[in-house]
């Protein structure tokens, strides 16, 4: 049957059968039946390096400090550091239902490769697709019990697996990292561009080593030379949530596996807004 001339391209509401029908797939993953996630956000950035798991963690700490039931999944496969920010060390176990996350020492429940390997150090040298393939799984086939907000730490870029999780999990908003270099601008506006091909809400944008403030003389010092989150965020109707400084006490929590002790309350407007509007 070829086309009818009164077709208005819309093959998923037409019962007809035609050589021009184009099929609209559903990518959806499944939730494991016996979990509850009530709020997902996916936290995201154009590029490595500018401390978007660090924003991960500490939106975390922040929406548990206020009550809420918090989970991390750990969608960077081939980079992981969750577990070790949060001095996590034991390994994911199942049983016969589905996968169970680790919890952390202030009860945020973690998912991440790095639970699954014999060894941290061993690395994940798996293509594309296989890496897709597990970030779903950590959505369909772990249990994830009682969760008000997870948030999905993604991988830098607009790949596979940033892809896979806009397509296949309910997304109820992204945060974007960046950091002061002007490079990192137009490498935002591609993350941002592909949020708006998918429709997905941006929450706002985060910008991490923003500042330096000095103890001898308690002047900020941008480091990395001026901001340019304040063009970013005018160009694409975006609100600047917060900005983090260069703080090496923030590092050696880290490093330390400590961030749940961390102080500070660069996130606060983030949690306020995650809280009462998502």
């Amino acid at each position: 049957m070829t086309m009818s001339e009164s077709c208005n391209q819309s093959c998923k509401d037409c019962s007809e059968t035609c050589s021009e029908r184009k099929e609209e797939f559903d990518f959806s993953e499944p939730l494991h039946e016996m979990s509850s996630v009530k709020k997902v956000i996916g936290i995201v950035s154009g590029k490595g390096g500018v401390g978007k798991s660090l924003v991960t963690s500490l939106l975390a700490v922040a929406m548990n400090r206020k009550g809420y039931n918090t989970a991390i999944l750990d969608a960077d496969i081939t980079g992981p550091s969750i577990p070790k920010a949060f001095g996590v060390k034991e390994k994911a176990t199942r049983n016969r239902y589905g996968a169970l996350p680790v919890k952390t020492k202030k009860g945020t429940d973690i998912m991440s490769i790095n639970l699954m390997l014999d060894d941290d150090t061993d690395p994940v040298v798996w293509r594309g697709p296989v890496i897709a393939s597990a970030v779903k799984q950590f959505w369909s086939e772990v249990i994830w019990t009682d969760v008000d907000y997870m948030f999905i730490d993604m991988p830098p870029g607009t790949g596979d697996v940033p892809l896979t999780v806009f397509q296949s999990l309910p997304i109820d908003g992204i945060v974007i990292v960046t950091s002061p270099q002007e490079l990192v601008s137009m490498i935002v506006t591609k993350a941002v561009k592909m949020a708006e091909m998918m429709n997905i809400p941006i929450v706002g944008l985060v910008e991490n080593m923003s500042y330096f403030k000095c103890p001898d003389n308690d002047k900020n010092y941008q480091i990395f030379g001026d901001s340019h989150i304040e063009e970013v965020a005018e160009k694409h109707n975006l609100k600047i949530l917060a900005k983090i400084p260069i703080d090496p006490k923030i590092a050696t929590a880290c490093d330390r596996g400590e961030i749940e002790e961390v102080e500070g309350d660069w996130l606060e407007e983030v949690a306020e807004i995650l809280s009462s509007e998502i």
